[in-house]
């Protein structure tokens, strides 16, 4: 298991759904291909939910996990709920191979409850040539961390980290980094 891939979206099953037992750990899924050839595999990251710049509230993204084991194409097991909101029904995902460590690390998991708004995103060449002369224009390729928040005087702050400087990384459409045109 590598500690991160260079793609984004692994997998984003369209009418695809997932559900999580707390309490065992078991990802259920319906309509999808886990352990299948191109699709999710043990040390990759299920999102749990999506996350899209223009969701403003982010209600409908849960967090990351790290993927431990596949039972089935419907079945598999997570190794923590650490990075995830409690209280998770039935939802969408998509499969990453973002920096595992990053699941552990509060500042970009759900289930705290800062003000501030911190996502990974695996952002390609092209992303940060879009991302030129914006609010979000970053230094690097690769797995970045972007924080935002509002300021005191109501200016929209963005920070970022680069977490893996790398070229040849493969993005999707989900989410899509905010600093895109």
């Amino acid at each position: 298991m590598a500690l991160w891939g260079n793609n984004d979206n692994v997998s984003v099953q369209s009418g695809a759904t997932v559900t999580l037992d707390y309490a065992t750990l078991i990802v259920t899924g319906t309509g999808t291909t886990f352990g299948t050839a191109g699709y999710a595999k043990t040390g990759d990251l299920i999102r749990f939910g999506y996350r899209d710049a223009t969701d403003a509230g982010i209600s409908t993204y849960y967090g990351d996990a790290v993927i431990v084991g596949i039972a089935s194409t419907t079945q598999l097991t997570i190794g923590s709920t650490a990075g995830l909101a409690p209280g998770m029904g039935i939802t969408a995902f998509t499969i990453a191979e973002g920096p595992i460590s990053s699941v552990g690390d509060s500042k970009y998991s759900e289930a705290s409850y800062g003000t501030n708004d911190s996502f990974i995103y695996g952002i390609s060449t092209t992303g940060t040539s879009s991302a030129q002369n914006t609010s979000y224009q970053i230094a690097h390729a690769g797995w970045v961390g972007i924080t935002t928040y509002v300021d005191t005087h109501g200016n929209l702050r963005v920070k970022s980290e680069t977490l893996v400087a790398m070229s040849g990384i493969q993005t999707g459409n989900r989410p899509t980094f905010p600093g895109q045109k």
